[in-house]
């Protein structure tokens, strides 16, 4: 295939972050003096003195022709005005900075740097594909990154970072397991590109546990403002066992609706072909977009880091929305990129709270974390503890310590879980070195 567009570089093993102390300082916690590249602040917190505010920045892609996440960096300032009315974080201020990283290396390396400029202790519930781009400055500066999307193996590998959810390599395992058992020949549609690559190995690694023959991989642009020709193709492969429909498995983040509106189509007279899918590709607002119950997304299975949006356990987060986002429409409580800020900034709260002399920079957090720390997220995922001995150490995932997910179905046009409790898929990712 000619002309292949490449969004992110090769991935990398991470480097050592240097050890020099960063306290904070009143110099260096001064308001973010431009958003002309991208970055904002809380409204109202304007900084402090000493040890009084503690600065740490969120980032997403807004605005651009693939995958956006405004709602992350939105919700984080949301979260900063809300803890800050209860007295901050151990008592410190917490200030927000935020930065558009366009889906754009040089612009997430600029992020990064802005980060290291305002002497942030942490880059907190993050969604970037270029990894190769930020993870260099950030190590440089010692800057943890905590609760990133998992959508790079950089995110697994780096001395730096800390992920509360499996990322793509636990979704894609535990979907391709569900699969085995549900579908005839099994067809990936997944974006042209280096983070797209890792996709096919990861659920075939599900599918081949559950005794099924690997997937037919379609490469696809992760822009296109249409998909006719490959939900044509992804067709055939699905009907091509006549004993047996296939499934199709769109994972293209936010052009997967843009695909199925052109498979919607194309599976006219074949309704035994079924569809599944990776949270963040779909939610409950694009099933309800797309005609619920009627929507090409009935029957569905869904994987996904946490439990159903409709869960108790997500009330604290929903909480802070209704409180303090004003009615920002960009905050959807049903977004797993949101989910993931509210889990990170869950685990940040703890780590201060631990922080004994009441040091907060970005080595006294890196240390906490280092040294065994154990963070509860309130049951959204199981308790969490980094180390690079960990379970994965062994097939290149050294910081994937989270390996749970849950199985969910669109079911009458609603999102619900297809099985009780969480699927732990080591098992399945120890098969899987990364490349």
């Amino acid at each position: 295939m000619t002309g292949r567009r490449r969004t992110s570089s090769t991935l990398l093993p991470g480097f050592a972050r240097t050890a020099g102390k960063r306290a904070l300082t009143a110099a260096a916690l001064t308001a973010c003096a431009s958003l002309a590249a991208g970055c904002g602040v809380v409204p109202g917190v304007t900084g402090g003195s000493g040890d009084d505010t503690i600065t740490v920045m969120t980032w997403a892609p807004e605005d651009t022709s693939a995958t956006n996440k405004p709602g992350m960096p939105a919700f984080a300032l949301a979260y900063a005005r809300w803890i800050n009315e209860r007295g901050g974080l151990g008592g410190h201020r917490l200030k927000v900075l935020t930065c558009n990283d366009h889906n754009d290396g040089i612009a997430a390396a600029r992020c990064a740097r802005r980060a290291v400029k305002e002497n942030a202790v942490a880059v907190v519930g993050s969604y970037s594909q270029h990894a190769d781009s930020f993870f260099p400055v950030l190590e440089g500066a010692g800057i943890p990154y905590i609760g990133g999307y998992g959508i790079t193996t950089k995110e697994f590998t780096s001395p730096l970072s800390y992920p509360v959810n499996g990322g793509q390599p636990a979704l894609l395992a535990g979907l391709g397991s569900a699969l085995a058992e549900h579908c005839g020949p099994v067809t990936l549609v997944r974006p042209d590109t280096i983070a797209g690559d890792q996709l096919p190995t990861l659920l075939d690694a599900g599918l081949k546990e559950g005794g099924h023959a690997p997937s037919g991989d379609q490469r696809a642009p992760e822009d296109a403002t249409e998909y006719g020709g490959h939900a044509d193709r992804a067709l055939d492969a699905a009907t091509a066992d006549p004993a047996r429909a296939g499934c199709v498995v769109p994972v293209l983040g936010d052009r997967t609706g843009t695909f199925m509106d052109s498979f919607r189509r194309a599976r006219e007279g074949h309704p035994a072909v079924r569809t599944a899918t990776v949270l963040g590709s779909v939610d409950q607002t694009t099933v309800n977009a797309t005609g619920g119950a009627s929507s090409p997304y009935e029957g569905s299975y869904v994987t996904s880091w946490y439990p159903v949006a409709t869960d108790r356990l997500w009330e604290p987060m929903k909480k802070v929305v209704q409180e303090k986002a004003f009615g920002d429409n960009r905050i959807d409580t049903a977004d797993a990129g949101v989910q993931t800020t509210w889990i990170a900034y869950t685990v940040l709260k703890e780590i201060v709270e631990s922080l004994d002399d009441g040091e907060v920079s970005a080595d006294a957090v890196t240390r906490a974390l280092d040294d065994g720390l154990k963070v509860s997220t309130g049951g959204l995922t199981p308790p969490l503890r980094w180390s690079f001995q960990d379970k994965l150490a062994s097939v290149g995932l050294p910081r994937l310590v989270n390996t749970d997910v849950t199985l969910q179905v669109i079911r009458d046009g609603k999102l619900v879980s297809a099985r009780k409790g969480f699927l732990d898929t080591a098992g399945t990712l120890r098969g899987v070195p990364v490349s």
